[in-house]
């Protein structure tokens, strides 16, 4: 990605869209693995690699195994928040949250061809900053009470069509995200739809992620 030309960097820029796979906090690598690759299989488009307990050896194995998967179906790898790992194994992008790094100081670091996520959980006036600092998408929630993450339930449903009227960069949800709950996000213009429970803590992925993905079929 770092030597992307133009055309490369537009054509993963279209491929914003849909279902936006999660990684839970697993410490085992095969079954974090098998299930990824059973979303894969049915067309998410988008993969974030997120172990916020994971030390540095159990990260870069698993971050290493999940991106040569990504390769294998043709899905953007995304790494949360640290930015070394990203530029080590030139993964398409990273994503930031709020209180971390600014995004300016991330786009600058993993320069112009890499996708920059930002969370901006119910902050429109976060959104327009991370647009100026160069993120690629934006980030809001959450929206439903979370099995993962803990945070306070206040994003309005609004802000994802004001964010579409008043931002030009693509929209994911995230907080509780169900196939029923979601539709009402989607039908105000949300892009992508971030899921880990909902994909990773079911009986059958490959399922899950294929009815995820049928949201998103005009």
């Amino acid at each position: 990605m770092a030597n992307a030309s133009r055309n490369d960097k537009d054509h993963i820029m279209t491929k914003l869209s849909g279902l936006y796979l999660v990684t839970p906090d697993w410490d085992d690598t095969a079954k974090m693995l098998d299930c990824s690759e059973q979303a894969l299989r049915s067309g998410a488009t988008i993969l974030q690699y997120r172990h916020k307990t994971a030390d540095a050896t159990l990260r870069l194995e698993q971050a290493r195994a999940l991106q040569a998967l990504c390769r294998r179906h043709g899905c953007l790898f995304i790494i949360n928040d640290h930015v070394d790992l990203c530029l080590e194994l030139d993964a398409d992008g990273i994503h930031v949250g709020g209180t971390d790094a600014y995004v300016a100081t991330v786009r600058t670091a993993v320069g112009p061809d890499k996708i920059v996520g930002a969370s901006c959980y119910g902050d429109l006036e976060l959104a327009h900053r991370s647009h100026r600092e160069g993120a690629s998408y934006v980030a809001f929630g959450g929206f439903y009470p979370s099995r993962i993450k803990k945070y306070p339930v206040t994003t309005p449903v609004e802000i994802v069509s004001q964010s579409k009227q008043e931002i030009a960069l693509p929209v994911v949800v995230i907080g509780g995200m169900t196939i029923d709950n979601c539709q009402p996000l989607i039908a105000a213009g949300a892009d992508m739809v971030a899921a880990i429970s909902s994909v990773y803590m079911t009986e059958n992925p490959e399922l899950a992620s294929r009815e995820f993905g049928r949201l998103f079929v005009k």
